[in-house]
């Protein structure tokens, strides 16, 4: 029926019941098929308006919020729900032909008043419903994300259950997953923003399946899988890097939270694998800070020696006490010759490269290596210490020495 099709003023009875139908039917196919349950007794509040004048009482507006709310918990898009609602009051409006007929300029304006006003309530009453529905949805996915996120990466729920709460996010438990941490250089008082531009630029990248973006202990978690990062980046174990770039790059871009460090776990399969590369990210992260590294994004790769330094802390203490601690008897201290046989090991022991990464000259570099042989009785061009020394260093490094001093 087209809006041209003039009905009977409406009056009670089943041909008023059914001119009404035919309006909702209308109405919701414009509003791209939403179901015209939605519209309860609208129409009617909207005829009676035209009519009568009747103004919507507390419970029918009340009623009218509840189908708001309904409509959130249905997916319905709330311009698709206004719009059911605008469709019918400009049909209802049309197709009263009383008004049409009617020579009274004050009747007709008072008739369109009270229905506007309905219009006004109602469309207000119902995007207010659907307001509400989707804070309780958004905060009831929320909660569900965070536990979910919680278990994945304490890695000891139960694996069926996990699999059966993850299936909604979307999250294939069997693919190769990594994780990564973002910390904030200063506490955020508000992670939304943080956490909206992390889903915006990953779920641009990756896609909004098997990514997962939370907050744990302050710091911003992303589970996201591995295999399209190594991909793009076209290279194995130092694949994790792009996942890590990719968010620094986005957080640096907010105001509040600068500067952002972000620590990537190596890629794994399985459930297990989730909370294993988060282990990885977060002891990275701990390394880098011990380190005092100022590095943006740390690959948990680049670290794996660390880890096994620090797996018999008493034994690395003991190598960095003998090799190490002679060195302070140096004129400056320990740290000048620890920075150079740092900067030495880290360019292959290209005396010149290191004296132009340390800014002072290669004569310094030779005299500084000269004395860490005179006081160590390590030489750091032989073959045979060189491994020894370059231990020492990574573990005094590790240890913060010399600015602390080594556990007892």
């Amino acid at each position: 029926m087209s809006d041209s099709v003039r009905r009977p003023a409406p009056v009670a009875g089943g041909e008023d019941e059914q001119w009404l139908a035919e309006v909702a039917r209308e109405a919701g196919a414009d509003a791209g098929g939403v179901p015209v349950e939605l519209l309860g007794d609208y129409l009617r509040l909207l005829t009676d308006a035209a009519v009568t004048g009747r103004r919507p009482r507390r419970a029918e507006l009340d009623a009218v919020g509840a189908l708001g709310r309904r409509a959130a918990e249905q997916g319905i898009s709330a311009g698709r729900a206004v719009r059911l609602y605008l469709s019918a009051a400009r049909r209802v409006w049309r197709q009263l032909p009383h008004l049409d007929r009617s020579d009274d300029s004050e009747a007709v304006r008072a008739a369109a008043d009270a229905v506007l006003h309905v219009v006004d309530t109602a469309v207000a009453t119902l995007a207010e419903g659907y307001a509400v529905a989707r804070r309780e949805l958004v905060r009831r996915e929320e909660s569900l994300r965070r536990e979910l996120v919680d278990d994945l990466l304490r890695g000891d729920s139960d694996l069926g259950g996990l699999v059966e709460r993850a299936e909604p996010f979307g999250l294939d438990l069997a693919r190769v997953h990594q994780v990564a941490l973002a910390a904030p250089g200063r506490r955020l008082p508000d992670t939304d923003a943080a956490i909206s531009a992390l889903e915006r630029v990953i779920f641009d990248r990756l896609g909004d399946r098997d990514v997962l973006v939370a907050t744990k202990e302050g710091l911003l978690v992303v589970i996201a899988p591995a295999d399209p990062v190594a991909a793009d980046r076209g290279r194995g174990a130092g694949a994790t890097g792009n996942l890590g770039a990719l968010m620094h790059g986005e957080l640096d871009r907010l105001v509040r939270g600068r500067p952002w460090q972000v620590a990537v776990g190596r890629p794994h399969p399985g459930v297990y694998g989730i909370a294993r590369s988060y282990e990885e990210a977060r002891e990275a992260l701990t390394t880098a800070r011990r380190l005092h590294s100022e590095a943006s994004v740390i690959d948990a790769h680049d670290l794996l020696i660390y880890r096994v330094l620090l797996r018999d802390q008493p034994a690395m203490v003991d190598l960095v006490r003998a090799v190490l601690t002679p060195l302070a008897q140096a004129r400056g201290g320990a740290e000048p010759l620890l920075d150079t046989l740092n900067e030495y090991f880290a360019c292959g022991e290209v005396a010149t490269e290191a004296a132009r990464r340390l800014h002072v000259s290669v004569r310094t570099v030779t005299y500084r290596l000269a004395r860490i042989r005179a006081l160590s009785g390590y030489d750091p061009a032989d073959a045979r210490d060189r491994f020894t020394l370059h231990a020492a260093v990574l573990g005094a490094r590790a240890l913060d020495w010399p600015r602390r001093p080594l556990p007892a």
